[in-house]
């Protein structure tokens, strides 16, 4: 089901993949593979895609613990096909999870509003 909230949240965890990008390849003096590089770019992907699946009906605290939580499982892939070694780029799951249940939450009420 694509709505106004998967849209929301696609985009924003394709942006955040753009910026795990940037800062793996700081991190990593620039030196990762293209392939590395796009796992990481699909794993936020996905993750704006299980976000935006996610339902909508919570409050605003439920609504960040569940970002966490499902960026924590999305991002627990990607860490453990690394072989348990990209601690960064788990946290930063964790993290991104809030950031695009936020992005989504904040976006969607100003759409109601509308």
């Amino acid at each position: 089901m694509f709505t106004r909230r998967m849209l929301i949240c696609v985009i924003t965890g394709a942006l955040l993949g753009v910026v795990c990008i940037i800062g793996s390849q700081v991190r990593s003096g620039f030196e990762m593979d293209a392939v590395y590089l796009f796992s990481f770019w699909f794993n936020r992907l996905l993750m704006g895609v299980v976000i935006g699946l996610a339902w909508n009906k919570l409050n605003t605290r439920q609504t960040l613990a569940r970002g966490a939580v499902l960026g924590l499982l999305v991002s627990f892939a990607f860490y453990s096909s690394t072989g348990f070694v990209d601690h960064i780029g788990f946290i930063a799951g964790i993290v991104y999870g809030v950031i695009i249940e936020y992005v989504a939450l904040r976006l969607g009420e100003r759409y109601k509003q509308s």
